[in-house]
């Protein structure tokens, strides 16, 4: 007799049926939820700096490089130029104004100032001629004026005499006529003579101004020649410390070349570079910070050069106050200039994210801190610290500020620890 064999509801093979379709079922939902919704990536915290926007104190700075240099220089500049053919003093030496530094050679210069002198005498002895033979022509017109006025006399008497006789009818009236010709004629000739004289004079005068004027002239450009050889010796124009001294015996020097310069000991200042960028920021007043051992001292722009070199200009600053002790000339300074007022904002902590975003958006997390997202931000200004935000984020929210190189085009961060 046959037995009934009853069959089993959950069967093995159905059960691996059952199972391998909710695993399939499983991996489809997983694949559309990671790939239906935004781009994420699985980072780990101790791999990212994670900042908190805060509100506080803020100024615009921008960090600048400057160099010490002293208040006051003077570069030494030939002026004259020539061989190298002695010098008294070595780089470093303390000077005072007037003490020769070194001593240049130049034979045409010395050949032209001995020509100048023989002008010069030239001249002087041209002069000296001129007012002999002046002098001589002079005493000839006086003495033709001294024979002039004693013929003029006596015709005068005859003339007088020979009019009272005339008039007495004591002489004919032929020899009356000629007294008065006479007198007459001895009358212009003394008016002549005296207008020769007077012009002689005013000749003399007018000579003897050009003469001197000539040998003025000369002296002057002699003067000029033995100060072009006196500056041969090169000098300390003021008292300071010579520095960069670039001369050596036997070595030739053109006209305009600097040989160094002479820095006053009294105080320094700083010339900065700044990117040219913020030429139209930059004005005298502007004040910069700068720590110097474990002190820190204040600087003030004084002078800017607006002339751009490289992409960038100079300004010259003084400190605030009291200098660091200890500071030397040509000594490199990190300086913090400040650009605005200080006021109060919400800060954004500086870091590699701006690289990849420049500052228009940042991966902001979530409350739970569980993950971040892409935020929308709005940045402003900057320090060496922050940037200052105008739109997109508020105090207390959290951002990932490290970079962003590796994340691509990522959407959302997945934070593990």
């Amino acid at each position: 007799m046959d037995r009934i064999i009853e069959k089993k509801t959950w069967s093995r093979k159905r059960i691996l049926t059952i199972g391998g379709i909710t695993a399939l079922l499983a991996l489809i939902g997983a694949s559309y939820y990671y790939t239906s919704g935004p781009n994420k990536l699985d980072v780990d915290t101790d791999r990212i700096t994670i900042s908190v926007v805060t509100k506080g104190p803020f100024q615009e700075t921008i960090p600048i490089n400057g160099v010490v240099l002293p208040l006051i220089s003077r570069y030494l500049d030939i002026t004259e130029g020539g061989t190298v053919v002695d010098k008294y003093v070595e780089d470093g030496a303390i000077m005072k104004k007037g003490d020769p530094i070194l001593k240049l050679s130049n034979t045409d210069l010395l050949m032209n100032m001995m020509s100048q002198q023989n002008t010069v005498y030239n001249t002087l002895t041209q002069m000296q001629i001129n007012h002999n033979n002046a002098m001589q022509n002079t005493v000839s017109k006086e003495t033709q004026m001294a024979d002039v006025e004693s013929q003029f006399k006596e015709a005068e008497r005859i003339y007088n005499l020979d009019k009272t006789l005339y008039e007495k009818k004591a002489i004919g009236s032929q020899e009356y006529q000629k007294a008065v010709n006479d007198y007459n004629y001895y009358l212009n000739k003394e008016k002549l003579q005296r207008q020769i004289l007077q012009q002689d004079s005013v000749s003399r005068q007018q000579q003897e101004a050009q003469d001197k004027r000539s040998y003025q002239g000369s002296q002057e450009a002699l003067a000029i020649m033995q100060e072009k050889v006196g500056d041969l010796i090169v000098r300390a124009p003021i008292d300071g410390q010579l520095t960069s001294l670039d001369a050596e015996v036997g070595e030739s020097k053109v006209a305009g070349s600097r040989i160094g310069q002479i820095d006053v000991l009294d105080g320094f200042k700083v010339r900065a570079d700044i990117d040219e960028h913020y030429l139209s920021r930059v004005f005298t007043g502007l004040k910069g910070k700068f720590d110097f051992a474990d002190t820190t001292y204040t600087l003030v722009i004084k002078k800017i050069f607006s002339q751009i070199t490289n992409g960038r200009f100079q300004v010259d600053m003084q400190f605030v106050g009291r200098e660091p002790k200890g500071i030397r000339r040509g000594q490199t300074l990190s300086i913090l200039l400040a650009l605005s007022d200080e006021t109060q904002a919400v800060l954004l902590p500086r870091g590699g994210f701006f690289n990849q975003t420049g500052g228009n958006w940042i991966f902001k997390l979530r409350p739970d801190g569980k993950t971040a997202y892409r935020q929308d931000i709005r940045l402003n200004r900057q320090s060496t610290d922050y940037f200052e935000v105008v739109d997109g984020l508020q105090p207390g929210d959290k951002v990932v500020t490290s970079s962003y190189e590796t994340y691509g085009n990522m959407q959302e961060l997945v934070l593990k620890k």
